[in-house]
């Protein structure tokens, strides 16, 4: 089990009724992307990482690392708003920072610093809503929800099976790693690259036979185009109404009154 799953189904807030956690985190990730002001972001991020801390009591070391994963690729994106390059004679108003070589500028200016800056708010107080979420709520009664939603039914089963091929692909590939490492297979450079290419193709025809055996599984147990689920007994709560009401009328009002600052 991967960690990031064992956490949905073992935290803080397991009993709370998975629509209201998916509204909750929906809520305030549209609000957050509608307005698009750093206040409101930093706000968002601030209270879903309390939640994911102290309600979920998720480990903080574990948090971090999570938020490492996107940061790099946000990095991408911001280096590319935030650098410019000019000719060295063009006009560059507002400039803040500034090198040349050869015949051209490289520069930064206060427009694209606050640009990135604001990207970089929005960005993660979006990423920690979702974090909320998946640490939070199983794949499974995320499913449930979606199915009350009406989502038709072949999105519902795509997205499950392909959850679950996650954990396929990754205990195939674990176990045929550890039986190639064990035999000294990734010593060499040669040898490394050898193994690797053994790895994918065997990595292949592993996971299509299991995803042929997991088809005579359900066709074998009456599969009928429709995968059934057990009812966990969530009850909806006026106090989580509550406070998820209190938390969104919160964030209106900081956004009245410090937004677009």
């Amino acid at each position: 089990m991967l960690l990031i799953d064992k956490y949905a189904y073992f935290n803080g807030l397991k009993r709370i009724h998975p629509i209201e956690k998916m509204f909750f985190a929906f809520s305030l990730l549209f609000f957050s992307l509608a307005v698009k002001d750093v206040i409101v972001s930093l706000a968002t991020f601030s209270v879903m990482s309390l939640f994911i801390l102290f309600g979920a009591k998720i480990p903080v070391n574990y948090l971090i690392k999570l938020l490492l994963l996107p940061f790099f690729f946000l990095l991408s994106g911001i280096v590319t708003i935030l650098f410019s390059i000019a000719d060295i004679d063009a006009d560059m108003p507002n400039v803040i920072w500034s090198s040349s070589f050869i015949s051209w500028n490289l520069y930064i200016t206060s427009d694209s610093l606050t640009s990135a800056f604001q990207l970089f708010c929005i960005a993660m107080g979006s990423i920690s809503c979702l974090y909320f979420l998946i640490l939070t709520t199983p794949v499974h009664d995320i499913l449930k929800v979606l199915r009350k939603l009406k989502i038709p039914q072949l999105l519902i089963e795509i997205m499950e099976i392909t959850y679950r091929f996650i954990f396929v692909f990754l205990e195939t590939t674990s176990s045929i790693y550890q039986a190639q490492n064990s035999r000294l297979g990734y010593r060499t450079k040669r040898q490394w690259l050898y193994s690797i290419s053994l790895l994918i193709s065997a990595l292949f025809i592993g996971v299509f036979k299991r995803a042929k055996e997991l088809t005579n599984a359900m066709e074998s147990r009456a599969y009928a185009n429709e995968m059934g689920y057990m009812d966990d007994g969530y009850n909806l709560s006026a106090a989580s109404w509550l406070v998820i009401s209190a938390i969104l009328a919160c964030l209106t009002i900081v956004y009245i009154l410090w937004g677009g600052r």
